[in-house]
């Protein structure tokens, strides 16, 4: 039964690695020239509020299933998520976006790294609990 909340672990968080790479590789497009802002800017702001769901899923996943520590890791990428949300902040302005593509792309960068951390970590622990089983 826990590999099995570990591998829904597994597939959750590569499906939110790749929303923050496809936003990454939206910021660079644009900073090289080869999208326009609007399209950039409706591109993230469409992926946003899935990654905001899969990111709680994850949480409450965690949560449910009594994996303490994994939930106390995820609980400042929900927190910072949802004071995101509350200050409208989640979405791109289009007219405002080449004055902050460094700061969007730092941030997805840095989200980006924790993700991946805590993906090794959630392998870490379905290795675990595969060879605790056996």
């Amino acid at each position: 039964m826990m590999v099995f909340v570990w591998l829904v672990c597994f597939f959750l968080l590569i499906g939110l690695i790749s929303l923050v790479i496809f936003q990454v590789m939206c910021l660079a497009d644009l900073e090289f020239d080869y999208i326009n802002p609007y399209d950039t800017a409706s591109r993230i702001n469409k992926v946003m509020i899935p990654e905001f769901i899969l990111q709680g899923t994850l949480s409450l996943l965690l949560l449910f299933t009594g994996h303490w520590i994994m939930f106390l890791l995820s609980l400042p990428f929900v927190y910072y998520n949802y004071t995101l949300y509350q200050k409208r902040q989640h979405l791109i302005d289009v007219t405002e976006i080449f004055n902050h593509v460094y700061r969007e792309k730092k941030q997805r960068l840095i989200k980006l790294g924790c993700l991946v951390v805590f993906l090794f970590l959630s392998l870490f622990w379905m290795i675990w609990s595969v060879l605790e089983d056996e």
